[in-house]
């Protein structure tokens, strides 16, 4: 019987020591881990954009008189020449002198955008020509290794830009041509023998599509009212307003992605140019924010875009940096440590700070150039339990 009583409270003591053991050892906390790895990465800039026609004609009423009602819709396609209203003559305006007068500097007005105009596509030409040799150059030293890639690439970005800038122009000189012609024409319904009781014709411009409608019903109009919009849907371009310290970022000739624009398929467009003025804008939060248009032209052949029109609401994807190999972890695995970034690493089942260098951050993974190696297990978004030296496990 003394032998039983002594084992029994052996026992009972072994039981009491592994229960306030049980209570009291430390737990393993439970969490996610992610590898620290070799592979590619992008920065990028992404905002919400809208494509726009490139070149667009406002067709004007060039005197008063009485608008018939316009026939053509939004969609319309029309070419130089067909006409788009016509005016009819009211029972004065059309004749008296004040209307000549303006009538006569309009037309005076026409001759001078002409000529500026005119000035501004030998300046585009000659800047072009200079843009085609300069890639001729560097083509020829690219293909001789003598010179960066980066070089060829500035010399073919400056080409494309040189080339829209002389198309604009020309453009431009086309409608200055065609205002001269409307000038006159109207200034002829004031001499003597004219006919003022035949309507005066409104001809377009440029060959296009009708854009908007802007006066469709019948009724009186002065000089200078605004009919109808022309355009190319063909000749879009992007427009992009990003915040002024995301446009420093962003060059001419940069890379991006279409997104969310009614198709799966991203579309492949380059950044043209990045305005120089940036404007207050206030944000959905009531912040006033300072931002920049980027434009971007697309590069994706246009039967994949052909659906899109003037004013679609896209989404842009902007990559200013780019690498093939780059050591990263997943951005949320990034703490601030004092000054510093830090993550935690699993080592030998424990928890253990490390700070780390970073570099380019893209959407959800992020550089690190110095304090870890490829194959290191961080902590993903540590919580506040996960301290230096504590237990871990993999969930």
């Amino acid at each position: 019987m003394k032998w039983v009583f002594r084992i029994a409270i052996v026992v009972i003591v072994g039981a009491l020591v592994a229960g306030v053991y049980g209570v009291f050892r430390t737990h393993p906390v439970d969490v996610d881990v992610a590898t620290a790895e070799r592979a590619p990465l992008e920065q990028t800039v992404v905002n919400d954009g809208v494509t726009r026609v490139r070149e667009r004609y406002t067709v004007s009423a060039p005197v008063a008189g009485t608008l018939a009602r316009i026939e053509l819709h939004e969609g319309a396609v029309v070419e130089p020449g067909a006409v788009l209203a016509r005016l009819l003559p009211l029972p004065s305006p059309l004749l008296d002198p004040r209307a000549h007068d303006v009538a006569d500097r309009r037309l005076a007005s026409a001759i001078d955008a002409q000529r500026q105009a005119q000035a501004t596509v030998e300046r585009a030409a000659a800047a072009e020509d200079e843009a085609k040799r300069e890639l001729a150059r560097t083509q020829e030293l690219s293909a001789k290794a003598a010179i960066p890639l980066a070089e060829l690439d500035r010399a073919q970005v400056e080409a494309r830009v040189r080339a829209a800038e002389l198309a604009s122009a020309q453009f431009a000189a086309r409608v200055a041509a065609h205002a001269i012609e409307e000038s006159r024409a109207a200034l002829g319904t004031f001499a003597p023998g004219g006919k003022v009781s035949q309507p005066f014709e409104i001809t377009s411009p440029v060959h296009g599509k009708i854009l908007h409608v802007l006066h469709q019903s019948e009724s009186a109009v002065t000089a200078g009212t605004p009919l109808l919009e022309i355009g190319d849907p063909e000749a879009l371009e992007l427009a992009v307003d990003v915040l002024s310290q995301d446009g420093v970022a962003i060059q001419p000739g940069m890379s991006a992605r279409v997104v969310h624009w009614g198709a799966a398929t991203p579309l492949v467009a380059k950044v043209r140019l990045v305005e120089p003025a940036a404007f207050a804008k206030t944000s959905a939060l009531g912040v006033e924010e300072h931002r920049v248009n980027v434009l971007l032209d697309l590069e994706s052949p246009p039967a994949q875009w052909r659906a899109l029109g003037d004013g679609f609401a896209v989404d842009v994807e902007i990559v200013v940096w780019s690498r093939p190999d780059v050591l990263q972890v997943p951005a949320s695995a990034l703490y601030r440590r004092g000054s510093a970034w830090s993550v935690f690493v699993v080592a030998g089942g424990k928890a253990s700070a490390r700070d780390v260098q970073i570099g380019h951050r893209g959407p959800l993974m992020t550089e690190i150039t110095s304090g870890l190696a490829a194959g290191d297990m961080v902590i993903v978004h540590p919580a506040a339990s996960v301290r230096d030296g504590v237990l871990v496990a993999h969930r």
